[in-house]
């Protein structure tokens, strides 16, 4: 076929046939493995190594879990956080379903106009750079709580590597050392920032080791103390006590009221198979499983990954969605959220009558049915336009050999967050403050993503997310865990690798590698990844309405970076795959 010449990029992921000149500027091979005792994909591999290590000590994918998630927030400071948040989905091999809610909450101190000048109008850098940026951190309270209730070790034992990382060090990859370089001016606006990851513009090589023994220290009492120092000890005092000299809200009570929430995920069916997903404050469930059921109507046999009818009726499928997502979803602990209509099979039966295969919507003309049993008024949605793209994201997914499954996306929002480290602390702040409707009528200033007043800042209010950290189940038993980083186009990146993996029967490594796009209803454009998709494609598409926007296929801002892991119900074989678009690593065991 002409587009498989084309798009070669396939071939180049799979490590099939030679990659044309053409796709030179794509990604690699996707890193994979296999195993039958434990599975860890994440971003960085000395944080999955320190997965596999808990798991060879006997711990169960929670346990694992939690020790990736301590090791990111040594070895991949852009996005690994113990001064962010997260989801933690988690589905035991018995059937017991729960994820583990511990996104960050706006200070007390906090106002809906906090961020606008005296016109109105959002002050640049106000929600994304800074003290006030940061919304109270919840990981460390998060994932303490998922080891207490699902994990089988003490919390020493699974933060041991993550100390030893800070303490000891490790070597500075590529990737990291670029990252670090590319970002030197906004983090040395910041002198802790500065001294520590950027040496004071002595900037680390590839190879060098790198010591944070502020952040070991830290660790170190985390480990010792619980979760407890960190929101009402001598951790919380330093905190607070930095936040107020450099500007920002926080205060004692605002770390000690602090709590993770433990919430049911979202069920739906999809072609015999059942899907569990992030319930909001997430508006990725919700994406994910309306999604799915428009498309469940809407393709059909003939359909192919590969075909632009295709990806125009997926393109489709995913305005609607996102559509929905800026009229409905906030926290539902603050606003009346419709997830049951929204997610009713025939809410998008009725949605998917409006999509037509031979011309797209107009976004700002399209038609809302509303959800089955929704009485209230949407709050409004106004189109508006956003500035800049970035995410401080990470997903990891691990499997153990009971079948004990985690599927985990945390975030600092921002690249390096609000690009403060707390002095004497070592570690970074998030920026979630941004994702909060920080200025009515217009996009956030990092996503461009349009969202609705009930999505405004409050105190104690958690800020609306993407995050989608997914399981898969097939007849009771786990059978696939993945998720992504990316903003918006996290939900894009985990609807085409469930469908190409479900629907259109790739196996798992393809499904990753194939080409992505993404559509969020605002701005009205449909974006592809560039130079992976033929000319043709990107004729057809064109010819049926879309304005199509290229942006990068690796590094930021592709369309996501899925880290996945499967299990292989006949076999018990373990197999994971870490997208080769910015990185990361499966290790298996």
């Amino acid at each position: 076929m002409r587009f498989t010449l084309k798009l070669a990029l396939l071939a180049s992921l799979i490590g099939a046939i030679v990659t044309p000149p053409s796709a030179l500027a794509a990604p690699g091979p996707p890193t994979t493995a296999r195993g039958r005792r434990g599975m860890v994909v994440a971003a960085e591999p000395f944080a999955a190594e320190a997965g596999l290590e808990i798991i060879r000590k006997g711990g169960n994918a929670v346990d694992a879990a939690v020790a990736v998630g301590f090791g990111l927030a040594v070895t991949h400071p852009i996005a690994g956080n113990i001064g962010g948040g997260g989801f933690m989905l988690i589905r035991l091999a018995d059937g017991t379903a729960v994820m583990v809610d511990y996104r960050e909450v706006a200070p007390a101190a906090a106002t809906w106009d906090m961020y606008l000048d005296e016109n109105g109008k959002l002050i640049p850098g106000s929600s994304t750079e800074g003290w006030k940026a940061a919304g109270v951190p919840g990981s460390v309270a998060g994932m303490a709580l998922a080891l207490e209730k699902y994990g089988t070790m003490s919390l020493r034992e699974v933060m041991a590597p993550a100390i030893r990382l800070a303490g000891k060090g490790f070597p500075v990859s590529e990737r990291l050392a670029r990252e670090l370089r590319d970002h030197r001016a906004p983090l040395s606006h910041f002198d802790e920032s500065r001294h520590i990851f950027l040496r004071e513009h002595k900037y680390y090589q590839p190879g060098e080791v790198f010591v944070q023994k502020e952040l070991a220290r830290t660790l170190e009492k985390i480990a010792e103390k619980g979760p407890r120092e960190f929101y009402q000890g001598s951790l919380a005092h330093r905190l607070v006590q930095e936040s107020k000299r450099g500007g920002g809200l926080f205060t004692r009570q605002d770390l000690a009221n602090y709590r993770p929430v433990l919430r049911e995920p979202l069920r739906a069916q999809f072609r015999g198979y059942e899907i569990y997903a992030a319930p909001p404050p997430s508006s990725g469930g919700v994406a994910l499983i309306e999604t799915l059921n428009i498309l469940d109507h809407v393709l059909t046999d003939d359909d192919s990954p590969e075909k632009p009818a295709t990806l125009h009726v997926i393109a489709e499928a995913l305005r609607r969605a996102f559509a929905d997502r800026a009229r409905y979803l906030a926290d539902p602990d603050f606003a009346p959220v419709p997830v049951a209509g929204l997610t009713d099979k025939s809410y998008a039966a009725a949605f998917a009558k409006g999509i037509s295969r031979e011309h797209c919507s107009v976004s700002a003309e399209l038609e809302h049915p509303d959800p089955p049993g929704y009485e209230g008024r949407p709050a409004a949605a106004t189109p508006g336009t956003g500035s800049r793209e970035s995410e401080n994201t990470t997903h990891y997914s691990v499997i153990d050999a009971e079948g004990n499954t985690v599927s985990a996306t945390t975030t600092l929002n921002g690249n390096f967050g609000n690009k403060v480290t707390v002095p004497g602390l070592g570690f970074l702040l998030n920026n979630e403050m941004d994702d909060f409707t920080v200025e009515p009528g217009a996009a956030n200033a990092l996503f461009d993503l349009v969202q609705s007043r009930a999505n405004q800042v409050e105190p104690g209010k958690r800020p609306l997310s993407s995050m989608t950290p997914t399981i898969v189940v097939r007849e009771g038993e786990n059978i696939l865990a993945l998720g992504s980083p990316g903003g918006g186009r996290i939900i894009s990146a985990v609807i085409q690798t469930v469908l190409f993996r479900l629907f259109f029967g790739d196996d798992l490594a393809l499904a990753v590698a194939r080409p992505r796009l993404h559509h969020q209803w605002m701005p009205d454009e449909l974006r592809l990844e560039e130079g992976v998709f033929a000319q043709s494609q990107i004729k057809a598409l064109q010819a049926l309405g879309h304005t199509i926007k290229e942006i990068p296929a690796a590094g930021i801002p592709s369309v996501g970076q899925i880290n996945a892991a499967e299990r292989n119900r006949k076999t018990d074989e373990l197999y994971g795959v870490a997208d080769a678009r910015r990185g990361g690593a499966a290790r298996g065991y």
